[in-house]
């Protein structure tokens, strides 16, 4: 039996698929933003590489809703939810 996380399991329509999904471009962006922390442009603009991850999830919604799966579109609702509120909290300071 292969491991939990195989390419079949990503093929399947469930919630915890949408959220796998979901973190591949977060992560991708905070290894981007701690890679370009010393150029200016990303220093004046330091949320844009997760404005950038947000987009590209909001395209592998639209993709994944294109092939009726339904449950893996929710996964990546929320995740990318909880990930943009996060942000917005940490990047804003606003934890008490």
């Amino acid at each position: 039996m292969a491991g939990p996380l195989t390419f079949k399991t990503l093929k399947k329509d469930s919630i915890i698929t949408g959220i796998l999904l979901s973190f591949i471009f977060p992560v991708a962006a905070l290894v981007a933003g701690y890679l370009l922390r010393n150029n200016i442009y990303i220093i004046n603009k330091p949320s844009l590489p997760y404005l950038t991850a947000f987009a590209l999830n909001l395209i592998s919604m639209r993709l994944f809703a294109k092939k009726g799966m339904a449950k893996t579109v929710r996964g990546i609702i929320i995740a990318t939810f909880v990930i943009m509120v996060l942000l917005f909290v940490f990047k804003l300071r606003l934890i008490i």
